[in-house]
């Protein structure tokens, strides 16, 4: 048994690379002060109430929170015991300033290259027990905190993977890491062994861990520290206190309160409450009741019925009750993000929340004009992660890490408010490094997801997956959605709740119907199911009835079909809007491709304006340029939204960019063929602020055109007749999800829908579970493909997620694949715009320049600067999402980024398409077997 009396000794070192050379690194023990220190910040600032009772509950220690707190600063205080090994020999500084003591004691140490976080958890058992923590194999205390040391680099490791003894250190060694953390122990109090540590706890606990370890090795605050060491520890420990704040508020995580402002000023919209969101105001409250483990809400509407402010007064409802602090406001697109992060803003600016961390979580986030060129700062962390590895490709993926979160693209996930593509939360149930982070980031707040339908079979498993998760750890969600089939919603709302602790049996004789329109509350704990009450439900339906009229055009893709060709058609159906009394027309339309060649032909045909030239037809698409897209579809919301100005004429062609939570109304919408769901969230578009309007005045007094005489969807189908899906539409959707939409609305009575009254019934016609054919007809083929595809997809997020909370036997489970497992390796959706392109242009003279004609140099740093924030924001703003498979090949090596912009958070990551400029124009670059080119007017143009 070690002595707690053994001296420790200072001379064993925590940071040493990036750090001032003339003096000696970073004490170790110092740097785990500093660590325990912030986390017990971060437990009393930035956990949410819910976050610490569900922590203290899966410890044994409900009621005992700081017998909790104590616990979680430790776990902090001994993440890098694992430095006392072979660690300490990877720096030659670092080893010349090793005292005589341990360096007799060395022995075969330096002849391993392990990581310190593996050794760590090797070692913990043996300082934990001179603790006086026991080893009990069904409370798993000792391995619990064993787990979290070694996965405080975002990975965790099986605890049988054991290593060479050797690589520990003699006896001089394991005395030093018990005095350590006997230093840490005392500070903290001398904290007892917890009674439990379940294995859903121990991964937010590591997720404070690892977010105390980042704050702490900021470069610039080590280097502080470093010149001003305190003469004890107990003096060093009161100024990482001290500091800790600072360091909170500088990373912008610290909470803010909100004003409680009543509706209309809070969301700055003229007139009361519809009776949906007054009745989450008055009723839900109820319905909630004296829950202790959070909900589910599903909130089911047309498009148009306010469902994101609906949304918030809901959260304001549950976040009271179950202690959570913020919402994470989750949409399916980059679009509807950006949009809905504008909303956001001003209804936080309305409730005095100008201080709070308001972020944009989605892979080009930082486009966005709301964020500062300092918030593209890179402030260098000194992570260790890779330091026993040799200088390279491993050592600065490392480095960049926490960049990335503290600084970088994954910031927004830690802020207080978070609005952003669903993506970046389904990460949280993949095996990849950080999950237990990005699962401590969404515990604290209410949990929002926008446009529930619009995911596939595949990313509806990781969603489900994701929810089990928030269940267990009592968070409260609300789902929104238009046309979500009840077979969904269903499996959604019961996954919650086994993670909440039903069992999946009981479950099973349970169905949870949700009202159309409504609501439908599911309490976590109970199970017990509230409905939107009758009268509400029946007023709202009133409230927002409107007939859709719905006109199917058969068409004929291609340059064949004469009047039916597609083009004719639309030609046809904008020529009132065009060279008639004017009005709005959307035309929707399902690959890129076509949405290109439709605007040319538009333009060619109408009006020789381009888009940025103020032409009455406009174009807007994913593929465009980040500020080009920010800025068209600016354009197309200020000229189809609520307040106006309405142009005269005004002609829209998109893709599915536009289908949902963009708040746009037009005179008619004119679409391709999509899936009917898809088909009713197009059409949620066309007129969509009558009712308001009808009310409260048009914009400029102006109305609709004579020709709009009612509202009219428009569908474009290439199947009526026995034709077949475009070849150009490849797989975007299902055949058979398109042939059963084109039968459905050939037998529509009367060739109208009444919205909200047949939305449902529709919507399970074509996408509810029943049998929609017999094996002997044709659509036979297309729905055993159909079904083949959803449910290869279910079985491949159901392998590739990690498992079910309450399943978790050791932490490894969480990185239960092979290899790395980092983002890049694992998709939250399957075929997904994932890489980031920025189109630059190769001029004659062999300059590489942002724009083609040469005025704009390619930013770059000399060796050991950083590229400045205003360029990194110039960069960026000029990237394209594009999907990583287009870019794969013998010409996917051509297109990395300078050697100046590998070692930055984001410009490291990005491809390049490198344009060569001839005669003053750019032409197109090979890439594979296809070639791309940036148009100015079309986007980017593969062909």
């Amino acid at each position: 048994m070690m002595r707690r009396q053994d001296a420790l000794d200072e001379s064993a070192w925590g940071k040493s690379r990036g750090l001032d050379p003339e003096r000696p690194p970073y004490p170790l023990v110092r740097h785990l002060l500093d660590a325990a220190a912030m986390a017990l910040h971060l437990w009393d600032v930035y956990l949410s109430e819910n976050q610490r009772v569900r922590i203290a509950e899966g410890m044994g220690l409900g009621g005992e929170l700081e017998r909790a707190r104590a616990l979680v600063g430790l776990c902090a205080g001994l993440h890098d015991i694992g430095k006392l090994s072979g660690f300490q020999f990877c720096s030659r500084h670092g080893v010349q300033h090793l005292s005589a003591e341990l360096r007799a004691d060395s022995g075969m140490m330096g002849a391993d290259r392990v990581g310190h976080d593996v050794a760590g958890m090797a070692a913990a058992a043996d300082v934990l027990k001179a603790l006086g923590f026991k080893e009990d194999e069904e409370q798993k205390v000792t391995q619990r905190i064993a787990e979290i040391i070694g996965g405080h680099h975002g990975r965790f490791h099986q605890a049988e993977n054991s290593i060479n003894s050797a690589f520990l250190g003699g006896d001089a060694w394991s005395r030093q890491r018990v005095a350590h953390a006997v230093a840490v122990h005392e500070v903290l109090g001398s904290p007892v062994a917890p009674e439990s540590f379940k294995a859903p706890t121990a991964v937010l606990v590591t997720g404070v861990v690892i977010l105390a370890d980042w704050l702490v090795s900021q470069e610039t605050y080590l280097r502080r520290r470093q010149r001003e060491l305190e003469p004890s520890l107990a003096e060093h420990f009161r100024r990482s206190q001290a500091d800790a704040p600072q360091l909170l508020r500088d990373a912008g995580l610290v909470p803010v309160p909100l004003e409680r402002k009543e509706f209309a000023e809070a969301y700055g919209i003229i007139g009361e409450p519809n009776p949906l969101q007054q009745s989450v105001m008055d009723e839900l409250p109820t319905a909630v009741g004296a829950g202790r483990r959070g909900g589910i809400l599903l909130v089911t509407a047309a498009p148009g019925d306010g469902k994101s402010e609906t949304a918030l007064e809901a959260e304001r409802v549950l976040s009271q009750r179950f202690g959570t602090r913020g919402y994470a406001f989750l949409l399916p697109t980059m679009a509807t993000s950006d949009q809905m992060h504008g909303r956001i803003t001003k209804t936080l600016l309305n409730q005095s929340g100008q201080d709070a961390g308001l972020t944009l979580v989605h892979s080009m986030a930082w486009l966005n004009s709301a964020y500062a060129d300092e918030d593209l700062a890179s402030e260098a962390v000194v992570t260790c992660d890779g330091d026993e590895a040799a200088a390279g490709q491993r050592r600065r993926e490392a480095d960049m890490r926490p960049q990335r979160w503290l600084r970088g693209s994954k910031r927004p996930l830690l802020a207080q408010f978070a609005v952003g593509t669903v993506d970046q939360a389904l990460m949280a149930v993949l095996p990849v490094r950080h999950n237990a982070l990005r699962l401590l980031a969404l515990s604290g707040k209410t949990f929002i997801v926008d446009e529930a339908h619009a995911y596939d079979p595949y990313m509806q498993v990781l969603l489900g997956r994701l929810l089990n998760w928030l269940g267990a750890y009592g968070v409260p969600v609300v789902l929104l959605s238009a046309t979500l089939p009840a077979s969904v919603s269903d499996r959604l709302v019961k996954e919650y709740l086994r993670g909440a602790g039903h069992s999946a049996k009981a479950l099973r004789k349970r169905v949870f119907p949700a009202p159309y329109p409504g609501w439908l509350y599911v309490d976590g704990e109970s199970g017990r199911c509230t409905q939107m009450s009758e009268a509400q439900r029946q007023e709202q339906a009133r409230a927002r009835s409107m007939r859709l009229a719905v006109t199917v055009e058969p068409v004929v893709h291609g340059s064949q079909g004469g009047a039916r060709n597609r083009m004719a058609v639309i030609e046809r159906l904008v020529q009132p809007v065009a060279e008639g009394d004017g009005g709005t027309a959307l035309v929707v339309c399902n690959t890129v491709g076509d949405a290109q060649e439709t605007y040319r032909r538009l333009c060619r045909k109408f009006d020789r304006r381009f888009h940025a030239e103020g032409g009455s037809v406009q174009l807007l698409h994913a593929r465009f340029p980040g500020d080009v897209r920010e800025e068209r579809t600016r354009d197309v919301t200020d000229g189809l939204g609520r307040k106006g100005p309405r142009p005269r004429r005004r002609i829209v062609v998109a893709t599915q960019v536009v289908e949902q939570s963009l708040d746009l109304d037009a005179d008619i919408v004119i679409s391709d063929l999509a899936p009917l769901s898809l088909l009713l969230q197009r059409a949620g578009r066309c007129w969509r602020h009558e009712n308001h309007w009808a009310r409260y005045g048009y914009p400029e007094g102006s109305g609709r055109p004579a020709w709009a005489d009612e509202p009219r969807l428009v569908v474009l189908d290439p199947m009526t007749g026995g034709g077949t899906v475009p070849v150009q539409w490849g797989e975007v959707y299902s055949e058979f999800l398109l042939g059963a939409t084109s039968r459905q609305l050939a037998e529509l009575e009367d060739g109208t829908i009444s919205v909200p009254d047949d939305v449902q019934a529709l919507v399970e016609a074509v996408h509810g579970d029943g049998e929609q054919f017999r094996w002997d007809n044709p659509e036979g083929k297309a729905w055993v493909a159909h079904k083949g595809k959803e449910t290869a997809e279910r079985s491949m997020a159901g392998l590739r997620a990690i498992v079910r909370a309450r399943l978790v036997a050791q932490l490894a489970d969480l990185h239960s694949l092979e290899g790395e497992e980092d983002e890049w390796e694992l998709s939250t959706r399957l075929g997904a715009d994932s890489v980031r392109l920025l189109c630059a242009y190769v001029q004659e003279d062999g300059r590489v320049t942002l724009d083609p004609e040469g005025e704009e140099p390619l930013p770059s740093a000399s060796e050991g600067d950083r590229v400045p924030a205003a360029a990194v924001r110039k960069v960026m703003r000029r990237t394209i999402p594009v999907r990583a498979d287009w870019l794969h090949g013998p010409d996917g090596d051509s297109m990395s980024p300078p050697g100046s912009w590998t070692e930055h958070s984001m410009l490291g990551d990005l491809r390049v398409l490198y344009q060569p400029v001839q005669a003053g124009t750019a032409q197109a670059v090979r890439v594979g077997d296809k070639t791309l080119r940036l148009d100015e007017n079309l986007g980017l143009v593969r062909g």
